[in-house]
């Protein structure tokens, strides 16, 4: 079972004849032998790195590849740390829905929107009344003026299977 993904070759992995070498503080030390390389390495007690394999010569450098590895873990942990996830939130509604429940859709709505999240709304059509979609139609139209200042629809309304759905966007500088 493999902990890391390995991503360089290093030391004696290296199997090119000539490397272009960049020493520890990033001066070039000009192209060489992969054997002299590997001994400079070894006399600094480091590991030699190719780290761009496709330019000619390989490119390599000598450094402490596990604080590298290291370094570049803390660099991804960081990156994800500071990514904003956007879930998709759901309001269902039925094309028979009376009025304070439709509100208190409303008000989950702009809740959700409010968070910064994405929304799908969708009314269930139930039944026979699946006969007639100008119901749900209005229906949405009626919430896309209520949650208008919120957000604005990013895909319109469109049939899946026994429900009419459509997905709303927040509007920047809307959300707390």
């Amino acid at each position: 079972m493999k902990i890391a993904k390995k991503e360089h070759q290093i030391n004696e992995e290296i199997t090119d004849k000539e490397l272009r070498v960049i020493d520890v503080d990033g001066g070039q030390l000009g192209i060489i032998s992969a054997k002299e390389a590997l001994e400079l390495a070894y006399e600094k007690d480091l590991d030699l790195v190719k780290i761009a394999p496709t330019a000619t010569p390989p490119v390599c450098r000598i450094m402490d590849y596990g604080k590298f590895v290291f370094e570049q873990g803390k660099r991804e942990k960081e990156a994800k740390k500071n990514q904003k996830v956007i879930d998709i939130k759901e309001v269902r509604m039925s094309s028979t829905i009376d009025t304070h429940d439709f509100e208190t859709k409303v008000n989950q709505a702009v809740k959700f929107l409010k968070g910064g999240d994405k929304l799908k709304v969708s009314v269930r059509f139930k039944k026979r009344t699946v006969a007639h979609p100008q119901f749900g139609e209005e229906l949405l139209e009626k919430f896309k003026a209520e949650i208008s200042e919120y957000g604005a629809v990013d895909k319109p309304t469109k049939m899946e299977g026994r429900s009419l759905v459509m997905f709303v966007v927040p509007k920047p500088g809307k959300n707390n």
